[in-house]
């Protein structure tokens, strides 16, 4: 449901305008609002999921996210809905890391333990594909109401299967300190960051209150630096951050986000827009980037088994720049088949098809347990922030090179595609960067590689068995699952 809210409203925005009566800068805070809250307060979901108890956390933030959906899909006025999805940001902001922390908590064993991770990571990623699809059907043959409406019934199912079957856990007494200083200052930084990547375009970038968000964004961060490295019960292990496959694979979260979200928010409007789609039409445009998922889903772990995860995610990422590189030749008369290629490659390579699922688990078996709800808050919130840094960049370079084009005398139509390739492009030259960072982060040390070996070859060579044997068994019931009537 988070993911779904995260993209579902980008193929329904011009429905929403027209029937709300919004300004393009209220359409834009529809999105935003959402984004704001969310990556604002994960840290803080994080480490009180640990605290506090994870499935407690999950069950609150849970009836944040479905009540404020209530109210969200049956907002009349702009204002309302606004409101309603900051209160869902709120809401995302508490259950979404205790997700991962109680998979963490709930599953000792190696092999089920990743079996579930995997499963996580492929539905969130089947879930960011299906939006587009999901939010052009609604908006076309229901009110639009209904893109947030559907959250409610899942939201009761699932907090009640919560109440009866999730076993509570938490962090060790040892590290059960409330971190409060670093609560604050880290929610104060993230907070003053999205609003200006938010407000930048609207107020000018260089103007004074959006720099002066900034420079709060710089020292809040600078203040939980300080703090979290002299306390005795931080909310942040600095130290996990020594670890390559956590600081890597982040970061390649982090540019994944970044691609990923701000071409889908600008391509749903050059389908609209430029192309002329309905947005029934235009969501349908996204349905094979869901089916290569879950295709490529179901043969990750063999290919993962195979050539390690680090080759696994950069062929991946590889795969997206291939994907993009085809978007940006087609133009303003491109059709539903000539979209077909990019899209079946952004999708084989982005989400659960080959570098999520190894991505993911690279990075929460990266740390302890007892961090785990915070280890899932700093992956998400690095997703979160990077793909409103990619809404914002990407958007800036679309719009420069849009008004440079009006300028020189092209068509309004023409001025927008030369600012969506522009885009386009710069995207591309970032995730090629993150072919060359994920191969080099997440590939196995030779010491590590050493010690395993000669401490216990055996048990290792048989937790892989396992491995690749359970993931390609979930994988298998993920893909028949999406093949069902």
């Amino acid at each position: 449901m988070t993911y779904l809210d995260n993209n579902i409203v980008n193929v329904a925005i011009p429905t929403i305008q027209r029937s709300l009566h919004l300004s393009v800068s209220g359409l834009e805070w529809v999105v935003s609002s959402y984004l704001l809250t969310l990556a604002g307060l994960l840290l803080v979901g994080g480490r009180l999921a640990d605290l506090y108890g994870r499935r407690r956390l999950f069950v609150a933030g849970l009836a944040v996210f479905t009540l404020s959906s209530l109210a969200a899909g049956l907002a009349g006025s702009g204002g309302v809905l606004i409101a309603s999805r900051a209160i869902q940001g709120i809401g995302a902001a508490l259950l979404m890391p205790a997700t991962l922390a109680i998979i963490m908590a709930a599953f000792t064993n190696v092999r089920e333990r990743t079996m579930a991770i995997g499963i996580w990571a492929a539905v969130s990623a089947l879930a960011l594909a299906s939006g587009p699809v999901l939010g052009g059907l609604i908006s076309q043959h229901l009110h639009w109401g209904w893109i947030f409406l559907i959250n409610v019934p899942l939201g009761v199912i699932t907090a009640v299967l919560s109440v009866l079957y999730v076993e509570e856990s938490r962090a060790g007494s040892a590290i059960r300190g409330l971190d409060l200083p670093g609560l604050v200052s880290s929610a104060v930084s993230l907070f003053a960051l999205t609003y200006a990547l938010i407000q930048g375009n609207a107020n000018g970038w260089t103007s004074p209150f959006i720099l002066g968000a900034f420079a709060l964004a710089a020292v809040a961060a600078a203040a939980f630096l300080t703090i979290e490295s002299r306390s005795a019960n931080p909310m942040v292990e600095l130290s996990m951050f020594r670890q390559p496959e956590f600081s890597g694979g982040t970061g390649t979260m982090m540019i994944w986000a970044f691609g990923i979200l701000g071409i889908y928010f600008f391509t749903s409007i050059y389908l609209q827009e430029i192309l002329g789609f309905s947005p029934t039409k235009a969501g349908l445009a996204f349905v094979p980037m869901a089916l290569t998922v879950a295709v490529f889903a179901a043969i990750a772990p063999r290919v993962e088994a195979w050539a390690g995860a680090h080759r696994t995610v950069a062929f991946g990422m590889l795969l997206m720049v291939v994907g993009l590189v085809l978007f940006a030749r087609l133009g303003l008369h491109a059709s539903y088949d000539s979209l077909l290629p990019g899209f079946m490659l952004f999708g084989a390579g982005a989400g659960a098809g080959l570098m999520n699922v190894p991505l993911t688990n690279a990075v929460m078996q990266a740390v302890p347990a007892a961090r785990a709800g915070v280890a899932s808050a700093l992956l998400n919130a690095s997703r979160e922030v990077a793909g409103l840094l990619g809404i914002t960049v990407i958007g800036a370079v679309l719009r420069t090179r849009q008004g440079a084009a009006l300028r020189s005398g092209a068509d309004p139509v023409r001025a927008f595609v030369d600012g969506y390739h522009l885009g386009l492009l710069v995207t591309i030259l970032l995730l090629a960067a993150g072919v060359v960072v994920s191969y080099l982060t997440l590939r196995p040390r030779a010491a590590a590689a050493t010690q395993a070996t000669t401490v216990a070859p055996a048990r290792e060579s048989v937790a892989v068995g396992e491995l690749a044997t359970v993931d390609e068994r979930a994988s298998e019931l993920m893909v028949a699952d999406e093949m069902a009537p």
